[in-house]
Order: structure tokens, then C-alpha cells, then sequence
């Protein structure tokens, strides 16, 4: 199966991108104007359910975007590259890492979720696992996870995309998966270079999460907080993020 996507560059170093439960490989705008095409090649995969793959058949879970992962990285020719994932996209960037630690030079989780389950219950639990079909409580997320501050234009435009770009049943179905699945014990101790990125206003995944989880499974990593973004910095704080994105992967 020829698997599509999107390239950004011609460079040598190759990178992987790992979209949010909410997006899709197109959803990272402006910031790609800003990533260097000489000295990266990325590549964004949408998984199945979503995107330019909304209508490919799947059981829509963290293990099968990470066999679709490693398959494209196979079509590309890439032997070995680096990770980025962006939420549930950094779960499942680490299960990638799991099943195939030598062929992962560097891991960069932006806001990502742990590798370890991710329960959410009560209020939260009614509001994530409504969203697949209700509109209204994605908009809820999306607020609550850049904290109250992105304006009303912004969020409906997020909520219309994500409703536009997924399927509900895999939408349901990846969160069941990245909220209750824990495959911590298969990547903790790796001595990989790794970098987590939060935003300052992120409600949700915040850096006392990363701390307990990311920074605990991952000796070599390092956090750093994205003044003036929440869980989307990509949209919120573009170049400031591509900039240490870039950084990092290039040390």
C-alpha cells in the first residue's frame, strides 16, 4: 500500500511529523513557512480516518499509525530519522520508538501526551469522548487547552477543520486508545536525545505533566515552555517555535 502525504525540503536530516488528535498533516499553516527545506526533508503523515487517508480503512489505533509510520518511512527510503509528534501524535511517535528504537536518531514531543495512560474522567471525560460528535465540545477543547485566550474566529475555524478532516468513529477510537493505553515500561530509560516543548498556557498537558512522565521516561530529555502559547504552537507562536524546533534537531 502506497501510503500519501506531504514533504516539506530536499535536506538531509529527515523528520517525521505526528499530527494532534484534532489535525491533519495540513493542519500546521504558517509555521512551515518557516522550517529550513535545505537542511531538513519532513514528512507528514495523516493517519487513517483522516485527512488526504479520511476514507482508508483501519482499526484506528496508536499501533497502526505507527506500522503506517515506519511503512513510510520505508517507502521514503529512510532508514533512520527523527520523530515529531504534536499531542496524541507524540504518543504515538513513541510507540514508534518502540517498536524501532535504532531507527530513531531524535524524538521531539510538542505538547505531547505520555506514554503511559492518560485517563480523563468526570467533566473531562464526558467532554473528550462527546467530541466525536458534537462540534461544540471540540471548540470547548480547543479553548480550554490554549487557555481562554485565542479568539472566537480562530476556534471556530479549528473546530470546522477537525470536524471536516476526521471520521467520528476513528476520531472515538483514537482517543480511547491514547487515553487508556500504557506502553511506558517499553521506551522508559532510552537514552535517546529528546526534547518536549509545552506552551505557558496549556491547561491540559502542562510542564508539571512532562515532568512526572516525559523528563521521568527519557534521562537525556529536555523541556522547554513556550511563553505565550497553549497546546497549539504551531498556530500561536510560529517562528519562536520553529526556531528552537530547529535548534534542537541541528545540536
Amino acid at each position: 500500500m502506497t501510503i500519501s502525504h506531504r514533504t516539506i525540503g530536499t535536506g538531509p536530516h529527515k523528520v517525521l511529523v505526528l499530527h494532534d488528535w484534532f489535525g491533519t498533516s495540513a493542519g500546521w499553516e504558517a509555521f512551515l513557512d518557516h522550517l529550513d527545506p535545505e537542511g531538513f526533508t519532513y514528512a507528514f503523515l495523516d493517519y487513517r480516518g483522516y485527512g488526504e487517508r479520511r476514507d482508508v480503512a483501519g482499526e484506528f489505533t496508536l499501533a497502526e499509525i505507527a506500522a503506517d509510520a515506519l511503512a513510510l518511512a520505508d517507502q521514503l527510503g529512510w532508514e533512520t530519522f527523527s520523530l515529531l509528534g504534536h499531542s496524541m501524535g507524540g504518543k504515538a511517535a513513541q510507540r514508534v520508538l518502540a517498536e524501532a528504537p535504532r531507527r530513531v536518531r531524535k524524538l521531539v514531543g510538542v505538547t505531547p501526551v505520555p506514554a503511559g495512560a492518560f485517563p480523563l474522567e468526570g467533566d473531562a471525560y464526558d467532554l473528550f469522548h462527546g467530541a466525536a460528535h458534537a462540534p461544540a465540545n471540540r471548540r470547548a477543547i480547543l479553548d480550554l487547552v490554549t487557555g481562554h485566550r485565542a479568539c472566537g474566529r480562530w476556534l471556530d475555524a479549528m473546530t470546522a477543520a477537525s470536524v471536516a478532516g476526521s471520521r467520528p468513529e476513528a476520531f472515538a477510537s483514537y482517543l480511547d486508545d491514547w487515553s487508556t493505553l500504557d506502553f511506558a515500561a517499553k521506551v522508559a530509560g532510552s537514552t535517546l536525545p529528546v526534547k518536549v516543548f509545552v506552551g505557558e498556557y496549556d491547561l491540559a498537558l502542562t510542564a508539571e505533566v512532562m515532568r512526572g512522565t516525559w523528563l521521568a521516561h527519557y534521562p537525556q530529555a529536555e523541556l522547554e515552555v513556550l511563553t505565550n502559547s497553549g497546546h497549539y504552537p504551531m498556530h500561536e507562536v510560529p517562528v519562536a517555535f520553529a526556531t528552537a524546533l530547529e535548534g534542537f534537531l541541528r545540536a
